[in-house]
C-alpha cells in the first residue's frame, strides 16, 4: 500500500468497532479473513462452485441471515481499487447500526481509501466468524453530512478524533450493497471438523454447509 495514514495503521492494531477504523472488507473479490479447512461452500480446496440446494434459497431468509451475520461482527474487512487497478484490503469498524442495505464506517477524509473510493466506488466487504463468512459488494460513497456524524458518533471513534465528530477530516462512507454471498457451517468448526471427517472417510463430496447468493 502506497499511503498509510493513522486511522489505516491503528486500525490494524486495534480491532475496535469504528475505525480503520476507521470505518470498516481480506481478501479481494470478497474472500473472507480467515480459512477454513476447505473453501466455504465448495467440494475442493479453491473451488467455488454450489450445490443445487443453493440455488432453492428463500430469499427473504438469505437476507435475514445476512442481517445476522452483520449484526455479529463489528470488524470487517474493506475492499477498495486503488489508481493502478490493486485491490487494496484493510479492517474497518462496521458501525453499529441495523443493516437495512447500508454499511457505515467513519474514515479520515486524507486516507488512501477516501481517494480510491473517489476514484472507483465499487468495493467488497468481507465479515468472518466462527464457523461463517460473508461477502458483501456495493457501491461505497462519501458522507460530509454532520447530523449523520453526530448520529453515529461514540467513544471507539472519539479515541481516533480526539476533537470530536466536528473534526474537520472526518467523513462517513456508507456502502449501499448491491449483493452479498455467505458461507455458514451450523454446529461451528466442531461440527466443521466432524463433517470433512466423516466426507473422507465415506468418500462423499463434503457439502461445505449452507451457502446462498441474495440480492439486496
Amino acid at each position: 500500500m502506497s499511503e498509510r495514514t493513522p486511522d489505516e495503521s491503528a486500525s490494524e492494531q486495534e480491532p475496535s468497532s469504528d475505525v480503520d477504523v476507521v470505518g470498516q472488507s481480506a481478501a479481494s473479490g470478497g474472500a473472507a479473513p480467515g480459512h477454513a479447512p476447505a473453501s466455504p461452500g465448495s467440494g475442493h480446496e479453491g473451488g467455488d462452485d454450489r450445490s443445487p440446494a443453493d440455488a432453492d434459497a428463500d430469499p427473504d431468509e438469505a437476507r435475514e441471515k445476512v442481517r445476522e451475520l452483520v449484526k455479529d461482527t463489528r470488524i470487517a474487512m474493506l475492499t477498495t481499487v486503488d489508481a493502478s487497478g490493486r485491490l487494496v484490503s484493510r479492517p474497518m469498524g462496521v458501525q453499529d447500526v441495523e443493516f437495512d442495505g447500508d454499511l457505515w464506517f467513519f474514515a479520515d477524509e486524507s486516507s488512501a481509501k477516501v481517494g480510491e473510493i473517489a476514484h472507483d466506488a465499487q468495493v467488497n466487504v468481507s465479515f468472518s466468524s466462527g464457523s461463517s463468512w460473508l461477502s458483501v459488494s456495493g457501491t461505497a460513497s462519501l458522507v460530509r453530512d454532520r447530523e449523520r456524524i453526530h448520529e453515529l458518533w461514540n467513544p471507539v471513534a472519539g479515541a481516533w478524533f480526539p476533537e470530536g465528530p466536528d473534526t474537520p477530516s472526518v467523513v462517513l462512507v456508507r456502502v449501499e450493497a448491491d449483493s452479498a454471498e455467505y458461507w455458514d457451517s451450523p454446529g461451528g468448526r466442531l461440527a466443521t471438523a466432524i463433517s470433512l471427517v466423516k466426507a473422507k472417510l465415506t468418500g462423499r463430496r463434503y457439502d461445505g454447509g449452507e451457502n446462498a447468493t441474495v440480492e439486496l
